[in-house]
C-alpha cells in the first residue's frame, strides 16, 4: 500500500461542511470588519457542536484510506516503547520517589520506596519485574481516572515528613484542578478538597497547610490561598491579589525552606515577596518592586551564616545578570556575581546549600554551570555532542552531594546522569530504552544556517537517517518545524513517534526563528510586537533555503507548528503557499486579532506585552491585522493542503480560532481539514495510548502529503 492510496475517495465525492454566514461586524479606530464566522464561538450553542461533529466526520472520511497506515504508525510507536517501565528514583526526605508505568495502561503510577540508609544517594536501579522493598504506591492515575474520558494532574506533592499527600486533578481539558489530601500512614481520603485551582499546589514546610492560586474570569491566576489542613474551605485566608490584569500569580517554598515566594509577571515585568514560611499569616514583604521592563527571579540561600538571594535580572543587561543581595535588605547593595555578557543569556538560578546551578544559553545551545558561592566562578559541564539540550531536574534536597540532569539530542534518547559535586564525574542512571534495534550511530544531526531578506543568519537544526544519504545530498521530503514566539527555544530533542517519519526517509528540520529565544534576548525582541513579521518571513527564508541548497522541493515540504506556532502556520501558509505541499497547525492561534482585541478572554490582557494592544492603539491594531492568518485569507492564492488540529475545551487558543479559518479558506478552495477533539484541552487528548493515536494520526496526513510509499 502507498500513503497516497488509489483507492482513497476523491475530494469531491466527500462534502465539506458549510458553516453559516451569519452577520457580524467588529469595528475599531474607524475599521469596520464582517465577521460572518463568529456564531462559531458559542460554545453552547448546539449549531456549533453539530458544525464540529461535522467537520470531524468530514475528516474521519477524507483520512479514512489512512486508516492501515495509522495503525502501522501506532504500532511503531508502541512497539519502541518499553511500556512497562519505571523513572529513576529521587530521593526526598526518608525515601525514593519513583513513577510506574505499565503495559496497556494510559496513565502513570507514583511509587516510592524507604531509603536503605541515611548516608543512601545513590538511587536503586529498579526493573519491572523486580519487587522494590517497602514500595508504596501513592497515586494511580488509571485508578483515578476510571470514569473520565480526560485525566490531567496538574499537581502532587508529599509533605516533608512523607505522611500526607496532595494531588490536583482536572477531567475536562479545562485547566482547572480539583485539589485532594490523602493521609499516606492510614490511607484515608481527608475531608480537605479544595475545587477550581491552578495546577502548582504545594504543601507548607511543617505540612499544616496548603498554598494553592486561583483565576479570575479571563483565566489569568491571580489570588494564592492558604487553606489549614482540617478546617473549611470557607475559611481559607487570601495570602495575595494582583489586580494588574497584565499579571499572572504563582508561588512556592525556596529549596531551603526559608521563605514563601509569591512570583508575578507578564511577559517583559516581574516582582516578588517573600513570606517568612515559619509564619505565613505574616505580611509579604517584597525583594524589588515592580519597573516595568525589568524583570527578574530570586533564589534563597545562606553564605556566611547569612541569608542571602541570588537575584537573576535584566535591569540594564539585556542578555540578564546574576546578582547577590542581602534577604534583610533585597534593595539594598548589589553584588554582581555574573555579569552582563551579550550573547549568553542568563536563563536561571538554582540554589542549594553548598553551591548553585546556573543555566544559560551560548551559540544557540542551553548549558548548565556550577557556581562556587565562595568566588562567584562557574565550572561548565561539558557533552560531547554539537547538539543537545540538558537542565536539572528531580532535585528537591537542600543538601545534596550530586545533582541529577536530563540530557538529550535529536539521536540521544532521554538521558538521567547525577552530577557528583565534588569528583566533577557524570553517573549515569539511566537512558529512555527504544525498542526494536535503534542505533544512534543510523542517525545523524546538523544545523545549517539560512539567511533571512534582511541578512539575519537563521539557524536551522536537522536530523535524518543515514541509509537514505546526507541531507542534502538529494532533494528528500522534509518536515520543518516552527515556533518563535514568547523566548520560547526548541530544544534538540529526542522523539520516538518521530522514527516513524526518519525510517521512512523524511528528514526532520527545526527553524529556529525570530521570536524563540535560541539566540538571546535581542532574538526574541527581534520577532515580537510591531517586529513580529520577522517570525514569520524567518520561516518563509529557512523553507527557501531548503529548497534552493537542494534538501527538498516544495512537493516535498510540510510545515507545523502548534498554538503561537500555529499563527506562524496560517501566517506562512498565506505569505508563500507555493512553498509548502501541507502544512499541520495544533491549537493553532490564527484569529489573532479577534483574540487580542476582546479583554474578556482568556488571557488577552496579559498578552499585550507579546503582540501589542491593538483595542486601545491603531498602530498595533493595523499591524495585526496586516499579518493575522484569519484576516488574510487569500483568494489569488493555491494553498497547501491543511490540517488544523483543536480541542473543545482548549482554554489558551479557542477552538473557535481554527473552526473559523478553516471555514474560510474553504471559500477560496482550500484543501483544509478540521479536527476537534470534544474532550480535551490545550495539550490534546490525555493517555498516553490516546496521544499516540493522535500522533500517529497527523503523522499519517503528513506522510500522504509528502507522497512518502510504506513498503
Amino acid at each position: 500500500m502507498t500513503a497516497n492510496d488509489p483507492s482513497a475517495p476523491p475530494i469531491d465525492t466527500v462534502s465539506a461542511p458549510v458553516a453559516a454566514r451569519r452577520p457580524a461586524r467588529r469595528s475599531h479606530h474607524g475599521d469596520d470588519v464582517d465577521d460572518p464566522y463568529e456564531w462559531l464561538r458559542a460554545k453552547d450553542d448546539p449549531a456549533v457542536i453539530a458544525h464540529l461533529e461535522a467537520e470531524n466526520a468530514y475528516t474521519r472520511a477524507r483520512t479514512a484510506h489512512l486508516e492501515p497506515l495509522r495503525d502501522r504508525i501506532f504500532a511503531e510507536i508502541k512497539g519502541r516503547t518499553l511500556e512497562t517501565d519505571l523513572s529513576v528514583p529521587a530521593r526526598r526526605g526518608d525515601w525514593w520517589y519513583y513513577g510506574r508505568t505499565v503495559e496497556g495502561k494510559q496513565y502513570g503510577i507514583q511509587c516510592r520506596a524507604p531509603l536503605a540508609s541515611p548516608d543512601d544517594w545513590t538511587p536503586p536501579e529498579l526493573s519491572p519485574d523486580v519487587e522494590v522493598p517497602g514500595e508504596q504506591v501513592l497515586l494511580d492515575g488509571n485508578v483515578e481516572a476510571e470514569g473520565h474520558e480526560f485525566f490531567s494532574l496538574g499537581s502532587f506533592e508529599v509533605t516533608n515528613d512523607g505522611t500526607r499527600m496532595l494531588y490536583g486533578v482536572d477531567v475536562a481539558g479545562d485547566e482547572r484542578y480539583t485539589i485532594r489530601v490523602r493521609d499516606l500512614v492510614t490511607g484515608e481520603q481527608l475531608p480537605d478538597e479544595i475545587p477550581g485551582t491552578f495546577a502548582g499546589a504545594t504543601f507548607s514546610p511543617d505540612g499544616r497547610f496548603i498554598v494553592y492560586t486561583t483565576v479570575d474570569d479571563a483565566w489569568r491566576p491571580d489570588t494564592v490561598w492558604l487553606h489549614e489542613l482540617g478546617a473549611p474551605v470557607s475559611e481559607d485566608a487570601k495570602l495575595f491579589h494582583e489586580p494588574d490584569e497584565r499579571y499572572w500569580v504563582g508561588a512556592g517554598f525556596t529549596r531551603s525552606d526559608r521563605f514563601l515566594v509569591i512570583g508575578l509577571g507578564s511577559s517583559i515585568t516581574s516582582e516578588e515577596w517573600l513570606v517568612d514560611a515559619n509564619d505565613l499569616r505574616s505580611e509579604p514583604r517584597v525583594v524589588w518592586p515592580r519597573v516595568e521592563g525589568v524583570e527578574y527571579d530570586s533564589e534563597h540561600t545562606v553564605v556566611d551564616g547569612e541569608d542571602v538571594l541570588y537575584v537573576l535580572h535584566n535591569d540594564g543587561a539585556l542578555d540578564f545578570e546574576l546578582a547577590r543581595v542581602a534577604a534583610s535588605d533585597p534593595t539594598g547593595p548589589r553584588d554582581i556575581v555574573i555579569p552582563h555578557e551579550p550573547g549568553r543569556r542568563l536563563l536561571g538560578m538554582s540554589t542549594f546549600r553548598d553551591w548553585g546551578v546556573v543555566a544559560y544559553r551560548r551559540d544557540g545551545i542551553a548549558r548548565i554551570g556550577l557556581l562556587d558561592y565562595a568566588d562567584g566562578a562557574v565550572r561548565e559541564l561539558a557533552f560531547d555532542e554539537p547538539l543537545y539540550s540538558v537542565g536539572t531536574g528531580g532535585n528537591p534536597e537542600w543538601a545534596p552531594p550530586l545533582l541529577r540532569l536530563g540530557y538529550g539530542s535529536f539521536v540521544t534518547p532521554s538521558t538521567v546522569f547525577d552530577y557528583e559535586i565534588a569528583t566533577g564525574e557524570l553517573h549515569l542512571r539511566k537512558r529512555q530504552p527504544v525498542l526494536g534495534g535503534y542505533d544512534p550511530a543510523d542517525y545523524a544531526q546538523a544545523r545549517v544556517w539560512a539567511t533571512a531578506q534582511d541578512g539575519v543568519q537563521v539557524p536551522v537544526s536537522l536530523v535524518w537517517k543515514r541509509s537514505f544519504g546526507e541531507a542534502g545530498s538529494a532533494p528528500r521530503p522534509v518536515h520543518l518545524y516552527g515556533y518563535g514566539s514568547y523566548e520560547h527555544s526548541i530544544e534538540p530533542a529526542f522523539s520516538v513517534p518521530r522514527l516513524s517519519e526518519l525510517d521512512r526517509g523524511v528528514v526532520f528540520a527545526v527553524a529556529h526563528v525570530r521570536g524563540g529565544g535560541e539566540l538571546g534576548r535581542q532574538w526574541y525582541e527581534d520577532g515580537k510586537l510591531l517586529a513580529k513579521r520577522n517570525t514569520f518571513t524567518d520561516f518563509v527564508d529557512s523553507a527557501r533555503h531548503l529548497v534552493d541548497a537542494g534538501y527538498t522541493t516544495p512537493e516535498q515540504l510540510v510545515a507545523e507548528g502548534g498554538s503561537a506556532g500555529g499563527l506562524l502556520m496560517g501566517a506562512v501558509a498565506n505569505l508563500a503557499p507555493e512553498l509548502f505541499a501541507g502544512i499541520l497547525a495544533d491549537v493553532p492561534f490564527v484569529d489573532a486579532l479577534t483574540t487580542i482585541l476582546d479583554p474578556s478572554l482568556p488571557l488577552t490582557v496579559i498578552e499585550w506585552d507579546e503582540w501589542g494592544d491593538p483595542l486601545h492603539n491603531s498602530d498595533v491594531y493595523a499591524y495585526m491585522k496586516s499579518y493575522s492568518p484569519y484576516e488574510n485569507v487569500r483568494t489569488d492564492a493555491a494553498y497547501p493542503r491543511i490540517l488544523a488540529v483543536t480541542s473543545l475545551n482548549d482554554t489558551r487558543v479557542l477552538f473557535v480560532e481554527p473552526a473559523k479559518w478553516v471555514a474560510r479558506l474553504r471559500e477560496v478552495g482550500a484543501d483544509a481539514l478540521l479536527k476537534c477533539e470534544m474532550v480535551a484541552g490545550h495539550g490534546g487528548v490525555s493517555g498516553r495510548y490516546n496521544a499516540w493515536r493522535e500522533r500517529a494520526f497527523e503523522l499519517a496526513w503528513l506522510l500522504d502529503v509528502l507522497g512518502v510509499v510504506d513498503a
